[in-house]
Parts: C-alpha cells; structure tokens; sequence
C-alpha cells in the first residue's frame, strides 16, 4: 500500500488526537511497528494568523515511520495558504481533518461538520492538494453529520476526484460521537467505491478487532486510536497478524510502567517538566486500564506535576499489581 509515492509497510496507522499524539507519542507508536503516524491537527487559519504555538504541534523529532501534518479548516483559500506556509517544516504528507467532532471545531464549519457539505469538502481537499507540491495529501473522515446525511461515499469520490492519496474512515456519524459500534457496512460502501486506499478506523482495541475490521470492510489498512493509548505495543500484535506470524504478547506490568516513563521523559526533553507533565496526565491514565485498584490510580496520574510524582505512582503501580 502506498500513500502518493510513500510505500507502507504492513501494520496500523496511529491516528491523530488532539492533546494525545505529540512527538513522544508518535514516536512510541512508529518504534512499535505503526506504519505511519499524523500529528494532532493544526488550525490552518492559526497558521496564516502568524500564531506562535501551532507550529510547535508541527515539529516531529526523531520517528521511523512515514508522518503527516493534518491540517482543518473550513475556508479553501486558508486551507492552501497554510499548506504552502509549512511546507518548508520536515514531514512527508499532509492530512486533511473531516473527521473532528468537538463542538468548537465543527463550530467553525470545520472537521466533521463538512461532512453536511461534500462540495465544500471536495473544494478544500483540491486546493490543499494545488498547494501541496510534491506531497501526497490524505484525509480522515467519518461516514456523516447524522443518521440523515450518511454523506460518506459522496465525499470520498470529491476526495478522489480532487487528488487525495487515501482515505481514512471513522465509522461513525457526527452525532454518535464515540459511542461504541461502527458501521462497518457504510465503511465497505466507501472502499468499494473509489479506487485509492482506504483505512478503517474505529473500535480496534486488540488485532483480532483489526482483522476482523479489514474482513468485514475489505479496506486497505487500519488506523488506530484510542486503543493504542497506554497500549503502544498493539501495533506490533496488528504488524505480526498481517504479516501472518505470532501474535506477541503485551508486555508485563513492569515493563508498560518502564514503557510510560520512557514516554514522560521524551516529552520532558522536548517540552520542559512542568508543560509536559501537565499533558502527560491524560496519556498515563490509559496506562492504568486493567489494573488492580485502577480508579485510585488514575486519580493519582491527574496529580502528576513532577518527574518523582511519576516514579511514585509507578511504584504504588507495581506495590499493588505484584507480577
């Protein structure tokens, strides 16, 4: 599978979530077997504001996988005008956002609030991808704004028509939020009706939920999200299972408390203690799903605001989960 002229190894995408996919934790997902990681979105009328902070979101650091800057907007001549002023920045494609549910966001008439207008959306993934130069463009979308405007299909054959690389479906509506159950179906109408790659995404949480996904869809791939928080090593059991070896076990609890200090220190390096620590609290409670005592502990990880806070909750981790 190829995204544009990037060939992808076999494995699962970690998809982009705000506050969640920074450089420390792509670079976790990429070291773990992802075939390709995006950064979390980029306002693009941010960007040609001249604002400070969003091309910090840009800058990925060290990362062994194929990376794209997701970029959302609702305005065609802002989208472009924010492709070409990052494009000197050191990524390999760019991802457009259709998929974003958050109310700010679709407030704006972006994310996933183009999924009520399939012209709009086919017009901004044209002009994202005139900008472009010599990079391949992709965007993430859901199946629709509602149970009354299933709009998928149509603005994936928009997508296609204007040059995009690939396609990612969420399979589900705006309005169904992230409750649990896609429809699985709708995503297999997408795949069948346009000839680029299309990943499915929604509900993977083990790679038997991967491959059941793929058969159930025929799609190309699969990107990851929420499943893979506190659990990096899932994109190695998806790799292995595509690749038709044994699956490897998780990791012990030792080792996923080694593997979230690992994370913490990078985002130390790269952000300061105080900053990276108050974002690192939503990523350690992942950390803490299926353990002894559980609710305790992730109260612990929202008081994290110092490096010896996290050797402290790891080591009340390991005194009340005895391996």
């Amino acid at each position: 599978m190829k995204i544009g002229n990037i060939s992808l190894a076999p494995g699962a995408a970690l998809a982009p979530m705000a506050g969640f996919t920074d450089a420390a934790q792509r670079r976790l997902a990429a070291n773990f077997g992802a075939n390709f990681t995006i950064s979390e979105m980029v306002s693009a009328k941010a960007l040609t504001l001249g604002d400070k902070k969003s091309p910090k979101l840009i800058w990925n650091g060290e990362n062994c996988a194929p990376y794209g800057v997701q970029l959302f907007g609702a305005e065609p001549e802002t989208m472009a005008e924010a492709a070409k002023l990052i494009a000197h920045h050191s990524f390999d494609f760019y991802d457009i956002n259709m998929g974003c549910p958050a109310p700010k966001i679709v407030g704006s008439g972006a994310g996933s609030a183009l999924m009520k207008n399939p012209v709009l959306a086919g017009t901004i993934a044209k002009a994202v991808v005139d900008a472009s130069g010599n990079r391949p463009v992709t965007v993430k979308m859901r199946i629709g704004w509602d149970s009354s405007q299933i709009t998928a299909v149509e603005l994936a054959k928009r997508c296609e028509d204007a040059g995009v690389a690939l396609l990612t479906v969420h399979g589900r509506t705006r309005e169904e939020m992230y409750r649990p159950g896609i429809h699985t179906d709708i995503i297999a109408e997408v795949k069948a009706a346009v000839n680029i790659p299309v990943l499915a995404n929604g509900d993977i949480e083990t790679a038997e939920d991967a491959k059941r996904l793929l058969e159930q869809t025929g799609c190309d791939g699969v990107m990851v999200g929420r499943g893979a928080l506190g659990a990096p090593w899932l994109f190695s059991q998806i790799k292995a299972m595509l690749e038709g070896n044994e699956i490897p076990s998780a990791p012990d609890i030792p080792q996923r408390m080694e593997l979230l200090r690992r994370q913490i220190m990078d985002m130390v390096e790269e952000k300061g203690e105080y900053v990276a620590l108050s974002q690192a609290r939503s990523s350690a409670v992942y950390y803490m799903r299926g353990l002894h005592h559980a609710p305790a502990l992730r109260r612990a990880c929202c008081s994290l605001k110092t490096l010896a806070d996290v050797d402290k909750l790891i080591e009340q981790v390991l005194e009340e989960n005895p391996t």
